[in-house]
């Protein structure tokens, strides 16, 4: 592939270790499948006609120790419920992608970390090197990037079995939501919605329709495209169409730190025949977006390409409209979609990173209200959560405050909701969805 500067990439000191890794990942099986990537890209074509919406959440930086059976589940059981909430409080199919199975890798700011007068190299996720502020944690590893792949092969492995094997059956709402519901106003909530759920589908047994759809879901993988030497190994070439694809996901997707037009990351992104998406921010300009889809949907392909905004709640409802506006003009059929996350992290007293729950929730409001405003189709949310009850983004239903972030703060990068915080917002989203989409104009 086309080689141009990539920012971004660690700086890994044994370069000869790196190429042997990267050898033994191009021998690797494939985690996923080009027909499974064009699927979703079919999927998406119906986001982007506004006949879906797109679910996509999940850790901010997976790590290698939170690679077990019980967080696997945590996280893909609320994104089902979330999707729940979202398919029958909104009318609409949801397709659920999650940020899980090769989010290992994270940007920084800074290329090191200062403390005590100490500088390492900062924590890039565990597909470089190690939390733990040591220099031989934070040396980048390349053998990191083998645990990567077998940690998003495990992943995707759980969540297939769960997604096809009963776990994700429509009549298993219940179950899902037993362990909270009694002390939590969103599972509460989510617990009326299930006894409609039982009744509707109880109905239509007895009317002798039980489709496969009530007893499975389909279940996508996506992550950041951040280190290339890693994509670039899992490409293959697809039998079918001679077209290669990165098999490491369903989706990739580039950072709003490496989506320069001309960067190695959107020239690799320009490669693939995968869905793509890109992060955009506030100062993204419209020549920059033109840009983008010049180069990552120049045929016009509806389902390739989708654009996560990421303004903050502050000035969404006026950096949006003029992307929205220019984009729409030339004909480009994009899936939209909001991720309120990253562009509302603050700092708490206590000198962790945390996210207002309103924040989050206003700028979504603001993503819903633009487009309504413009006749354009609010695609979807990217949203950062877990399924524990940790305690790192403030307020929601359930409240947290700020005196309680330390209580179970375990992000290994930024601030996610918890599970309560999380089935909050799939019922303010679906509340939105119904005001700007359904109701009439």
């Amino acid at each position: 592939m086309t080689e141009t500067v990539a920012l971004q990439q660690p700086d890994w000191p044994d370069r000869d270790r790196l190429a042997a890794v990267l050898r033994g990942l191009e021998k690797m099986p494939p985690l996923v499948f080009a027909g499974e990537c064009d699927q979703l890209r079919d999927r998406l074509a119906c986001v982007a006609r506004g006949e879906a919406f797109l679910l996509q959440g999940g850790d901010c930086a997976e790590t290698f120790a939170g690679t077990t059976a019980d967080s696997i589940r945590g996280k893909l059981r609320t994104l089902l419920q979330m999707a729940v909430v979202l398919t029958y409080a909104a009318s609409v199919p949801v397709v659920k992608v999650g940020r899980m199975a090769g989010q290992f890798a994270k940007p920084r700011s800074a290329a090191t970390e200062v403390r005590d007068g100490v500088a390492l190299p900062a924590y890039r996720g565990d597909a470089v090197n190690g939390l733990e502020f040591t220099a031989e944690a934070r040396t980048p590893d390349p053998g990191r990037l083998l645990d990567a792949y077998h940690c998003s092969s495990v992943t995707l492995n759980l969540c297939r079995a769960f997604a096809s094997g009963g776990y994700a059956d429509l009549r298993q709402v219940h179950a899902w939501n037993q362990d909270f519901v009694a002390r939590s106003p969103a599972g509460q909530r989510y617990e009326q919605l299930a006894g409609e759920i039982d009744r509707a589908i109880a109905f239509m047994h007895a009317c002798g329709a039980d489709p496969e759809e009530f007893r499975a879901v389909e279940f996508y993988s996506s992550h950041e495209a951040l280190l290339l030497d890693y994509e670039r190994a899992l490409t293959r070439t697809d039998s079918r169409s001679g077209r290669a694809y990165d098999l490491s996901a369903h989706l990739l997707w580039v950072g709003e730190r490496t989506r320069a037009p001309g960067g190695a990351h959107v020239e690799f992104a320009r490669q693939i025949g995968n869905p793509v998406a890109v992060k955009i921010g506030p100062a993204t300009s419209v020549p920059d977006v033109l840009a983008l889809i010049a180069a990552l949907d120049p045929d016009r392909e509806p389902g390739r390409l989708t654009l996560i905004t990421r303004m903050g709640a502050g000035l969404i409802r006026d950096a949006l409209p003029p992307l929205v506006e220019k984009v729409t003009a030339s004909g480009a059929e994009v899936v939209w979609v909001c991720d309120p996350m990253h562009g509302n992290t603050v700092e708490a007293a206590t000198g962790q990173k945390t996210r207002h729950f309103d924040d989050v929730l206003d700028e979504v409001a603001g993503f819903f209200e633009v487009h309504r405003a413009l006749g354009s189709y609010p695609g979807g949310i990217h949203i950062e959560f877990t399924g524990d009850d940790v305690t790192e983004c403030i307020g929601g239903g359930h409240h947290v405050a700020e005196s309680d972030l330390p209580d179970r703060y375990e992000t290994a990068c930024d601030p996610r909701l918890n599970r309560g915080q999380s089935l909050d917002l799939a019922f303010r989203v679906a509340d939105m969805y119904r005001q700007h989409v359904m109701a009439p104009a």
